[in-house]
């Protein structure tokens, strides 16, 4: 029988038997480690930013098949097309919504009517605060340790502040892996974790055997942060390629970027209108600079090389520092089974009650 301390919160609101989350990781959580997450227990998460619709479609009704529990879909609400694929995600019944970045008030009220929960990913206090006050659901508060994108504050010290400002279920994220991290972040407040890399290091994980491999090696010292991917500070396995991208001017990486987002253009089906109108949105609602949306429309295509294509030589590996912990890939119903026993056997040996 699960520990009444860890039936929290945040399983009550997505309906899983287990508060620990697996994050959508672009061109990583696809249908099978996403349905493998939701039958374990677990809430798992589809990434569809990198998905065209008809493809999303496919991937909703593909975990269906696999599992009747429930999962998310991860969005990104600067995408042309973003109310077809809330419209889709209502149809299917899907029950959670994430977001990377801030949602906006409206996207948030379009999923709140329709009955889907809305959960963003936020990196300060004041942001928590902010989609807090439009009304999500749940806020996943990701320390630097994380991968990907990633803010500057500790996970040890976000989390608390993100706790104590906001009364919806905080989902703890950046350097988690085991049953020890879930009652930290419950003693901090939170109501459960997210995790990327250590679903990205299973077995249903669809990235490139050899790829996993290049991860398993990595210890906690060998990821960078770094801003010349996409603009953004994104945590990456640091490599010749990413230390080559720190030291391109703009001059030579720009270029590069516009080719590599027309690809990715083609890629994804998208006209070459929808693409400019995904830049405008984002130069809009982000203030990024025209470079940096160059940037962004490239970073697709330099985590496709290595997560889907497996070129190492000419792809980023985003990755959490917890990279340097994980040894193995085993099932996700493993990965959960370990972590929720390790959680038990902590609060045992802790006393609780």
């Amino acid at each position: 029988m699960t520990h009444s301390a860890l039936h929290t919160r945040a399983c009550e609101l997505f309906g899983v038997q287990y508060p620990i989350v697996q994050t959508g990781m672009g061109w990583v959580a696809g249908a099978r480690l996403t349905a493998a997450t939701s039958a374990a227990g677990g809430l798992g998460i589809l990434a569809s930013a990198t998905m065209s619709v008809p493809e999303l479609t496919t991937a909703i009704a593909s975990v269906k098949e696999r599992t009747e529990n429930p999962f998310g879909v991860n969005l990104r609400s600067d995408q042309p097309d973003v109310d077809e694929r809330i419209a889709l995600m209502v149809r299917e019944g899907v029950k959670v919504a994430s977001f990377a970045q801030a949602p906006g008030e409206r996207l948030v009220k379009t999923l709140k009517d329709q009955g889907v929960v809305v959960m963003p990913t936020v990196g300060a206090r004041r942001h928590a605060e902010k989609v807090a006050a439009w009304g999500v659901d749940a806020v996943i508060a990701q320390g630097a340790e994380g991968g990907g994108h990633t803010g500057t504050v500790p996970t040890s010290l976000l989390l608390p502040q993100v706790c104590e400002a906001v009364d919806i279920p905080v989902i703890a994220a950046g350097g988690f892996f085991d049953g020890r991290g879930v009652v930290a972040a419950l003693a901090y407040g939170a109501a459960g974790v997210a995790m990327g890399t250590r679903f990205l290091l299973s077995a249903e994980s669809r990235v490139p055997d050899a790829v996993k491999a290049r991860y398993l090696e990595a210890t906690v010292t060998d990821t960078v942060v770094t801003k010349q991917v996409d603009g953004h500070s994104q945590r990456v396995i640091r490599t010749e390629l990413v230390e080559h991208l720190d030291g391109a001017g703009r001059v030579t990486a720009l270029p590069r970027s516009m080719a590599n987002g027309l690809r990715f253009r083609k890629l994804s089906g998208r006209s070459i209108a929808d693409l400019l109108k995904e830049g405008v949105a984002m130069h809009k609602s982000q203030g990024l600079s025209w470079a940096q949306v160059a940037m962004a429309a490239n970073a697709p295509m330099l985590t496709k090389a290595a997560l889907v294509d497996g070129r190492l030589d000419t792809g980023v590996l985003p990755t959490g520092q917890v990279v340097g912990v994980i040894d193995a890939l085993p099932t996700v119903a493993e990965i959960i089974d370990r972590i929720m026993s390790e959680a038990q056997a902590v609060l045992t040996r802790l006393g609780a009650s």
